[in-house]
């Protein structure tokens, strides 16, 4: 039988990488409560620092002075039985950044190297004692390239923009609109100069486009389990995640 010391041990870090409306912030929800991790949702974290940059009217091309902005930003994620609430600089966004015009707006703002610098920096920090699922768009190729584990989640552009469409049906705008945002959203993180959107070499390839989400956890979890068994008992609460600048 292990000892905690060793189960400790086995506490790694799991990088789910993909597009736009893949799902990967359902996997890594759903994978973190398995395995008792803390979920890091990195895209929210771009969102936070977009929604700042809106309401202080900077330029969403402005590479100077939104890098500025990151480094006097201060983000957190407050882990909740419901997921994670997001607060930027003491204010709960955890609702706004979802809405359509700031998640447009992150895909702009996360293509500047100073920004990427300054998120791959406190992404690191929250990662660097394991025992975390981490979302985003380079995280198995620039952010933990030496993740015990690596899921690239894609789905068809079709299948994805529906998705995205479904979350927020009430929202006045066409699937046809919300296809051509992501299938655009798809275009600039795949030529980004800096980390752009490509599974890493040793990554596992989860198509989702014909699974239910039950198969694509099972066949996630099926990647995970080697090197990181499920524990025996609940974990005690996650703690809060809080990059520091």
């Amino acid at each position: 039988m292990g000892s905690p010391a060793g189960h400790r041990a086995r506490r790694i870090v799991i990088a789910i990488d993909g597009p736009a409306g893949s799902g990967k912030s359902t996997l890594a929800a759903l994978l973190a409560r398995r395995y008792g991790y803390t979920n890091i949702e990195t895209g929210a974290m771009y969102r936070a620092l977009a929604l700042k940059a809106m309401n202080q009217g900077i330029g969403l091309d402005d590479a100077h002075a939104l890098s500025s902005l990151a480094h006097s930003s201060r983000i957190e994620l407050q882990p909740g039985p419901e997921g994670n609430r997001v607060v930027l600089d003491g204010q709960d966004v955890t609702d706004r950044i979802r809405l359509q015009d700031v998640t447009e707006a992150a895909s702009k703002v996360s293509v500047h190297p100073g920004v990427r610098e300054w998120m791959v920096h406190l992404q690191r920090e929250l990662g660097a004692a394991g025992g975390i699922v981490m979302e985003g768009r380079d995280i198995g190729t620039r952010v933990f390239p030496n993740a015990q584990v690596k899921i690239f989640l894609d789905a068809a552009p079709e299948v994805r923009g529906s998705r995205r469409f479904q979350q927020n049906p009430a929202v006045a705008t066409r699937e046809a609109s919300v296809l051509a945002e992501l299938r655009a959203r798809d275009e600039r993180d795949r030529t980004r100069a800096n980390s752009p959107l490509v599974p890493a070499g040793d990554a596992v390839l989860i198509d989702s486009t014909d699974l239910t989400l039950d198969q694509v956890i099972e066949r996630a979890a099926g990647v995970t389990t080697s090197a990181a068994p499920p524990p025996p008992s609940p974990l005690p609460g996650s703690p809060r995640c809080t990059p520091r600048t």
